[in-house]
């Protein structure tokens, strides 16, 4: 019954939106960004509770939101962690046991809408501005971001040009915003009328098109030396993404792995940055 609820929820969505349309376009574009935004899962699950307890920091008000934070304090270079769509600070388990022994003071942050932090929803943008307070309060000389947070670290970095970070790691990240709305689009059978009302509406709300984001395209990070992971056999954020990245990106080196997914949670993965840490 859930794989049907699955397979058929979206295509309801995506009718009831294209209904929509011929009434307001604005409307419809409204509703399918609201939906886009909304993660149906992320905050924090009782397995994950002991790890994240014993880091707890305190809350920062940002985007409209208060944002969890986790600190194990280490006297070496103060790193930020910034995990992706639908997760928490949680994923960063496995690194945070190599950086620890490194001594490394390692900050992270639940996004608004995941983990313990409050809000419904989590965009581009806002999760730029959550991330700007919280390296305005912790100074990291190191961003480390997975998947959506990968693409945050570039953008922070586009949009709030930081001469204290050092060094990036991007790991699974998408690079054109176009891709991900037109998988949105295929998803939900949506038409051309609710697409072009979303193109409108990210103009109108965050003063660029669907077309124009790309951080392959940004320049803010270019000086910063950089490390790009991505497997070739990921489903979820194209490998091809990764690629356009580390080809504009003179200053980064690139991992590129077989069969590992799009979590990348492996040592030998975590054992690669560590090495670029130490570079």
């Amino acid at each position: 019954m859930k794989k049907v609820i699955n397979t058929y929820l979206p295509l309801v969505y995506g009718t009831y939106f294209n209904f929509l349309s011929t009434l307001s376009k604005r409307k419809a574009a409204e509703k399918a960004f609201t939906l886009f935004c909304t993660p149906r899962k992320g905050r924090v699950r009782p397995e994950q509770y002991d790890f994240l307890e014993e880091a707890k920091s305190h809350r920062l008000w940002a985007g409209g939101e208060e944002i969890q934070t986790y600190h194990w304090p280490g006297d070496n270079e103060t790193i930020l962690l910034l995990h992706g769509w639908e997760s928490n600070a949680f994923r960063w388990r496995n690194l945070i046991t190599f950086l620890k022994k490194e001594n490394y003071n390692i900050v992270a942050f639940d996004a608004p809408a995941h983990g313990y932090s409050t809000g419904t929803i989590l965009n581009m943008p806002l999760y730029t501005e959550c991330t700007k307070v919280v390296v305005d309060t912790f100074k990291p000389k190191i961003l480390i971001g997975h998947s959506v947070g990968g693409m945050n670290t570039l953008y922070h970095q586009e949009k709030y040009p930081n001469a204290e970070i050092e060094k990036i790691v991007t790991i699974g990240s998408p690079s054109r915003l176009k891709d991900i709305i037109v998988h949105y689009q295929q998803m939900l059978s949506f038409n051309n009328t609710v697409l072009s009302g979303l193109d409108d509406l990210f103009k109108s709300l965050f003063d660029f098109r669907i077309h124009e984001f790309s951080t392959s395209e940004f320049k803010g990070h270019l000086p910063k030396k950089g490390l790009v992971i991505h497997d070739e056999e990921d489903t979820i954020a194209p490998f091809s993404a990764s690629e356009s990245v580390h080809a504009a990106w003179e200053n980064s080196s690139f991992l590129k792995t077989k069969g590992l997914g799009h979590s990348m949670h492996q040592n030998k993965v975590n054992l690669h940055i560590m090495d670029f840490l130490k570079s």
